[in-house]
């Protein structure tokens, strides 16, 4: 087991597909760092023609600060001591700005199911950082992404067996359902 790892994602629902890399990564280390990608869509925004998802506000519609507390929430549904982790920003779109946020030293644990995930992985690697390779999974074997589950927010389906009770219960608590919903329709209306 190794001291320090980091795992990262936009986490724009954080879900349990989410929670199962995050456990994975727990695992293997003392304590983790998980970084928040596109902390801010405008000041990371993103820079390669890959990262087709860290660009609009409807694909982005949770802050950093929501994410930051649903995360720490689901990690306290499953068990996981609060001195254990670390929630931080991964500027994943400045690389040269990633160890100001995350430590050097770490294991940075990813899973590889699109090519995006492959370039994420080369910007570590050129970054001489540390990585392990959780899992590699193609598309059909990813499972519920957060996309969509905000697809099922939008369309007013079942959603929350997707996610952790504490996420699932923050969203409504806070509206965030709601905001995912108007997202959805401001977008669709600007599209006409």
């Amino acid at each position: 087991m190794v001291e320090a790892g980091v795992i990262f994602g936009r986490y724009q629902i954080f879900h349990l597909k989410h929670m199962e890399g995050v456990l994975a990564a727990k695992m293997r280390c003392n304590k983790l760092y998980i970084g928040i990608t596109h902390p801010d869509i405008v000041a990371y925004a993103a820079t390669s023609p890959l990262d087709v998802n860290g660009v609009t506000k409807r694909e982005n519609p949770l802050t950093y600060f929501e994410r930051m507390e649903m995360i720490q929430g689901a990690l306290r549904d499953f068990g996981v001591k609060r001195k254990e982790f670390e929630i931080i920003p991964f500027p994943i779109s400045q690389p040269d700005l990633i160890t100001q946020y995350a430590p050097k030293e770490a294991t940075y644990y990813m899973s590889l199911c699109t090519p995006w995930d492959e370039e994420k992985y080369r910007i570590l690697q050129s970054q001489g950082l540390k990585t392990e390779v959780l899992w590699r999974r193609n598309s059909e074997e990813m499972g519920v992404t957060g996309k969509i589950i905000r697809e099922l927010i939008t369309e007013d389906k079942e959603w929350q067996q997707h996610v952790p009770r504490s996420v699932a219960e923050y969203i409504i608590e806070h509206g965030l359902d709601r905001k995912i919903r108007e997202l959805n329709y401001l977008y669709v209306e600007s599209s006409k």
